[in-house]
């Protein structure tokens, strides 16, 4: 059973920054894949990023690709999200989730484990 926990939610101003972190425990952090999902009001839940248990293959959702960055510290049992040139559509709150090895890493119904969310509101 791994749990997992965000943090570095806040508010920005348009064009700022934040780094999500997701600290787990209670399973082998190095043989889950990560992924950041995030929920604006009124809409659907999306993956906005996800990272390969390994670490070296990633994956982002048009809307954040070239300005969010994903990674995963296996040593610290820790994922991070690196949010840059942040835009208020990006407002919502952030999940990070883990997908076990050898599930589909880009199948949202892969990831069985979910922190509580973390809210982001980025103003204009």
């Amino acid at each position: 059973q791994v749990q997992l926990v965000e943090s570095g939610g806040g508010l920005v101003q348009a064009g700022g920054s934040l780094r999500l972190s997701c600290a787990a425990s209670g399973g082998t952090f190095t043989f889950y894949h990560m992924g950041w999902f995030r929920q604006a009001p009124g809409k659907e839940r999306e993956l906005a990023a996800a990272i390969r248990w390994s670490g070296g293959i990633t994956h982002y959702a048009d809307s954040v690709k070239g300005r969010f960055t994903i990674s995963k510290d296996n040593a610290k049992n820790t994922a991070y999200l690196q949010m840059n040139s942040l835009k208020p559509e990006d407002t919502a709150v952030y999940y990070c989730a883990a997908a076990p090895y050898g599930s589909s890493w880009l199948a949202p119904p892969s990831y069985n484990y979910w922190g509580q969310g973390t809210q982001v509101t980025v103003s204009s």
